[in-house]
């Protein structure tokens, strides 16, 4: 799309003045702000940043919540040419420093007093940062600090400078070209510092436009924006894609309310990471499980029928008339109702992405008539490289590569892709940029995997992270962790095994799910530490681990990653504690470090093991957490041999 940004806000407002473009929802009560009235907004926020000194290159750091001012934020900067670097508002301060002295940015635009206090004590390690703007003034009336002030100051400054320089604001749009720098995204950074990710207007709205020409989205959608807008996926959905097709963007009031805002917005394009679909299926199952015996008998009868012909009617191929007219009563009786309950009634196209998703779990929801998708891609590649047709829809596989981009496999099982939406480079680290960009245009991706016989991509593991057994078996810790992750007990699964005899794990419970389930059994618990160490719940666990070796042993490639010993962890592995990256995906080389002592216990054949750890609290304190960590051994099947 040979278009910027900007101009496409333009467009909208001039074509669609008076159509809605973003809503947010504040104090229980939704409020809209039309096309003309955010190009206003942002023409007002440009000049006044324009005004404060901020300049073509330079850099504006964005932190908080989806809010339409904040993405109005976003607009002004790249309209004046400036860049700017959206980054996790549920960051502690620490992590700010690389990103802000890396891009060596001067100005901020945060949400409220919490992003604003960790703004003030970097200061110190952040000596070019000098103007700090908040969007939420509550908690903010005695602070003095030089440089921080309101967005209504800005917007107030704006409206001044614009009166002033009435040309202003047209001509900086004029200059901005697609292959401008238009936004810098900085990963995740499972190893060492993060990379900052940059992206030129053409390379993000190609993609955008490319994804929407796919699923035929136009501006009737309604998108609700609840993932942090640091993460590429959540910009590209509701920031790239809605600026290329001019859809609404409805923003919750809190995360304690999305559940909430969900079902009143009743969104038509949704996408969430498999997480957020775990956690509704994890909610469904606990309310069922609480529900009368008729509900509970219908719930299950429905069920099963919605599982064994729901995915085919949803795939557009025939099935018997009697199912037909089954699934319809199941339809009136349970999957409308569920699906109301969910917030999916209008759902047309659902995507996941960032880690694979179960197979039961997926088929789940296409069974109740939501038509759930997988996607492929990654911050370097603006998202879109891979999306999965309507009517092709594979539990195992992420899709089809869609128009202009192309992808290969190098002789080490590496996936390379070609497209438009490649990333402009690392900033500020050419050595990397090398690593991943081939000098004929190919990305490196990182992962392994390969096309299979209809077209559509299958992912392995990251190519870095499959290794060799001892005896020379594959190894694919993320596979395997994927597996256990798909029972709603298990949160999060850590495997280990590289160069090893056998493949031991570290689990992670699902508190909510596991605490229902104690209750429903009278097992008392005083919290995390006390329910990870009841025999109860490592025989539960156990059992969840033992049908994924059975799974596993039944594919003759993987069966050597049969899990021989595990561990209940002592604690919720955490980003705060540096175990888990921003997006959660596991730091599995931090966490094999960091409890040494654990891999150590169960390589060396104990049955238990005391530990001592660190945590650190949502106030800044720390404290620590001690168990002795009970080890259970598990049975390893032989390999199913194909016929031959």
């Amino acid at each position: 799309m040979q278009s910027t940004f900007p101009r496409l806000l333009l467009e909208h407002a001039k074509a669609r003045p008076d159509a809605p473009a973003l809503r947010e929802k504040e104090y229980g009560i939704w409020q809209t702000l039309t096309w003309s009235q955010l190009a206003l907004l942002v023409r007002r926020l440009a000049c006044g940043l324009a005004h404060a000194g901020v300049k073509r290159g330079d850099h504006l750091v964005v932190v908080g919540e989806n809010r339409p001012r904040l993405y109005a934020t976003m607009l002004a900067t790249q309209s004046l040419g400036a860049i700017p670097v959206p980054l996790y508002q549920d960051a502690v301060a620490a992590e700010y420093a690389f990103p802000i002295n890396n891009a060596e940015v001067r100005f901020a635009v945060v949400e409220d007093q919490e992003q604003v206090d960790k703004m003030l004590e970097l200061r110190a390690q952040c000596p070019t940062l000098k103007r700090i703007w908040y969007d939420d003034p509550r908690g903010l009336r005695n602070y003095n600090e030089t440089g921080l002030d309101s967005l209504d100051a800005l917007v107030a400054a704006g409206q001044a400078h614009d009166q002033a320089n009435a040309a202003l604001f047209d001509e900086e749009v004029g200059l901005c070209k697609p292959d401008h720098v238009a936004a810098l995204f900085f990963t995740s950074g499972t190893t060492g510092n993060p990379k900052g990710v940059v992206h030129t207007h053409y390379t993000l709205l190609d993609r955008a436009g490319a994804g929407a020409r796919f699923d035929k989205l136009t501006e009737k959608e309604e998108v609700l924006a609840y993932l942090p807008p640091a993460w590429i996926g959540q910009n590209i959905f509701s920031y790239a894609q809605w600026l290329a097709c001019g859809y609404v963007v409805n923003c919750p009031e809190s995360a304690a309310t999305a559940s909430i805002d969900l079902k009143e917005v009743g969104p038509t394009y949704y996408f969430a990471p498999p997480r957020i679909f775990e956690g509704l299926l994890t909610s469904v199952t606990i309310r069922m499980e609480d529900a009368s015996t008729i509900k509970k008998a219908l719930f299950k009868h429905f069920m099963a029928l919605a599982q064994r012909v729901g995915p085919t009617i949803m795939d557009g191929n025939p099935v018997s008339q009697l199912d037909r007219w089954h699934y319809k009563l199941g339809n009136l009786l349970i999957y409308g109702p569920l699906r109301n309950t969910l917030g999916f009634s209008r759902v047309r196209v659902a995507y996941t992405a960032g880690e694979a998703i179960g197979p039961d779990l997926f088929t789940f929801y296409r069974s109740i008539g939501i038509n759930l998708k997988q996607l492929y891609g990654s911050t370097e590649t603006a998202v879109f490289v891979c999306l999965q047709p309507d009517n092709e829809v594979k539990a195992d596989t992420v899709g089809v590569p869609i128009d202009g981009v192309e992808i290969k496999v190098d002789a080490n099982g590496e996936l390379l892709v070609r497209s438009q939406g490649l990333l402009k480079g690392y900033y500020k680290n050419e050595a990397a940029t090398r690593e991943v960009l081939t000098a004929d245009g190919w990305y490196r991706t990182g992962d392994a995997g390969y096309l299979d016989a209809t077209g559509h991509l299958k992912i392995i593991d990251r190519a870095k992270d499959v290794g060799r057994l001892a005896d020379g078996a594959m190894f694919a810790p993320k596979y395997i962790e994927n597996k256990l992750k798909f029972f709603p007990y298990i949160k999060e699964a850590v495997a280990f095994g590289d160069r090893r005899d056998k493949v031991c794990a570290f689990i992670n419970i699902d508190f909510e799910a596991v605490g229902n389930w104690a209750e429903r059994r009278n097992l008392p618990y005083a919290g995390y530490t006390d329910l990870a160490g009841k025999t109860e719940v490592r025989a539960l666990i156990d059992d969840c681990v033992r049908k994924v070796n059975a799974d596993l042993a039944s594919d003759e490639r993987l069966a050597g990653c049969q899990v021989s010993r595990f561990l209940i962890l002592h604690k919720e592995l955490d980003a705060d504690d540096g175990e888990l990256t921003r997006t959660r995906k596991v730091r599995r080389g931090y966490i094999g470090d960091k409890y040494q002592v654990l891999v150590d216990a169960l390589y060396g054949g104990k049955d238990e093991q005391f530990i001592q750890t660190q945590v650190k609290f949502e106030d800044g304190r720390t404290g620590s957490v001690s168990a002795t960590l009970k080890i259970a051994d598990v049975p390893v099947l032989p390999a199913a041999r194909r016929a031959a």
